[in-house]
């Protein structure tokens, strides 16, 4: 009886991408008698997660897997009952390769491999050397590529710090900040002077065929692919999660329609596109634009802040051809490759699905899958189709020698795309997280803030999973008439 005396504890989640679902999750591991609603605009959970299976190939839309090294992720897997389907990346996918020349180059995974490299210039690798002399760091804020041409060189920081940035946020190195894109990196220095002296401090914690440079921990991915991961978390919520519901609004419960004489004392009406739902806290978890728009009536500045998180568009192109057709123009033992601006090459790069992870396509074919498009190339993304395969197919004839046509295509657009930590995004943070500080019970959540991958996402699921219900007001019982109704 006391438990329908006890005014419930509801909680609202604008958003079923995976940092809104790890974000119930992780509130319901803590608090099994919470009321939790997971609002999703569109018809699927998931987000930018989202694999299709099609003709026998497996396209992921966005990301292809995850680095095992997060205590977070695993847990979350475990929790879900989804290890069974765990599927890590095969030995092929360490081999990463860079063009350079117009030709692939294997990235080095040892001193020795690196210096035989043709990556580099005999003075690029010599200043390279020199990184444990670099100038200290300046005053101020530096971007990710001012900060690896002053460690490392401008050439390494083009040839290799360049395309790596280009793969993790299809952005322009010279605009991102280091502290806020890389925070592990900008603390290594921090800790130990320099990147020569950190690599040796942690060596021992590092796989030893770990490519220079390359982060730590396996690329791992599902047996059905990354939608694995968030239908798994979807089923296991249950009701408690809606599809094609989106939040619109968002308004203080004294600004609200509510009944003043309402059962219980919630803080926010929350406008949805089936109607209006009362709640003690609410997450805005998805995109920082949607958030803003959801604002733009309870806190207007807040909202045009958000607003302020710049995106960079992108373009996904999977590409099935015939094993036979490829395999005698190249050598597919490995991740894919990345491409450095400075080759004139319109992709950023191409992953080597099938070379990564087994029953990607059908027997006797192989499946690429193609990035174009970012933050200096806006652009692509609104090619046509025949544009986008006529660009994608020049470009590989290029690096990797290709001249089939591929039997299969899809093209996947994210017109919104990644987020960009751009210099002053930090700043940008701290200014939200005081502005929200005036609304209590209200919280903002996803890759838009503290990190793109979808480690940070549930990694940050726990943070705000406890002061989500820090935030929440005492239970206390409901009128009779309220349990009646």
């Amino acid at each position: 009886m006391c438990a329908r005396r006890c005014s419930v504890k509801r909680i609202v989640i604008a958003g079923g991408g995976i940092a809104g679902l790890s974000i119930a999750w992780a509130i319901r591991r803590r608090d099994p008698d919470a009321e939790i609603q997971v609002l999703e605009r569109s018809a699927r959970t998931g987000g930018y997660i989202r694999t299709e299976h099609l003709d026998g190939y497996i396209c992921e839309s966005g990301p292809g897997g995850f680095l095992d090294n997060a205590p977070a992720t695993l847990e979350l897997v475990r929790e879900a009952g989804l290890e069974s389907r765990l599927l890590p990346s095969a030995d092929a996918a360490r081999k990463r390769y860079i063009v350079r020349a117009g030709r692939l180059s294997e990235v080095p995974t040892s001193v020795a491999g690196f210096l035989k490299s043709r990556l580099l210039s005999a003075r690029g690798k010599l200043r390279m050397a020199w990184e444990p002399f670099a100038p200290p760091r300046p005053d101020g804020e530096e971007s990710i590529f001012e900060f690896a041409s002053r460690r490392v060189g401008h050439e390494a920081a083009s040839v290799l710090v360049d395309p790596m940035v280009s793969g993790v946020f299809a952005g322009d190195a010279q605009a991102l900040s280091l502290r806020a894109c890389f925070p592990r990196m900008w603390q290594l220095e921090e800790d130990h002077g320099g990147l020569f002296r950190a690599l040796l401090a942690t060596r021992r914690s590092r796989r030893r065929d770990a490519a220079l440079g390359a982060p730590s921990g396996r690329l791992t991915s599902f047996v059905g692919g990354m939608s694995d991961l968030t239908d798994g978390l979807t089923q296991g919520l249950g009701t408690a999660v809606r599809t094609s519901t989106a939040v619109v609004g968002l308004r203080t419960r004294e600004g609200s329609t509510i009944r003043p004489d309402a059962a219980s004392a919630r803080r926010y009406a929350v406008s949805t596109t089936a109607g209006t739902i009362e709640a003690d806290a609410v997450v805005l978890s998805g995109p920082a634009s949607e958030s803003s728009t959801v604002l733009s009536g309870l806190d207007p500045v807040l909202g045009a802040l958000l607003q302020t998180i710049p995106t960079a568009p992108l373009a996904v192109v999977c590409l099935g051809y015939d094993t036979q057709d490829i395999a005698s123009q190249c050598d597919l033992a490995g991740f894919g490759f990345l491409v450095p601006r400075t080759e004139g090459v319109r992709i950023l790069g191409a992953l080597w699905e099938t070379s990564n992870y087994r029953n990607r396509a059908p027997a006797n074919k192989t499946l690429l899958r193609v990035m174009i498009g970012g933050a200096r190339d806006r652009q692509a993304v609104s090619l046509s189709d025949g544009e986008l395969l006529q660009v994608v197919a020049q470009d590989l004839a290029r690096t990797m020698g290709v001249s089939a046509a591929p039997e299969f295509v899809r093209i996947i657009r994210h017109p919104r795309g990644i987020p960009q930590y751009v210099k002053g995004h930090l700043a940008k943070v701290r200014r939200i997280d005081t502005m929200l500080e005036a609304h209590t019970g209200l919280f903002l959540a996803g890759n838009s803030y503290r990190g793109v991958s979808i480690n940070s996402c549930i990694a940050e699921a726990e943070r705000v999973a406890d002061a989500v219900l820090q935030s929440l007001p005492a239970a206390r019982p409901l009128p009779v008439d309220a349990i009646s109704a």
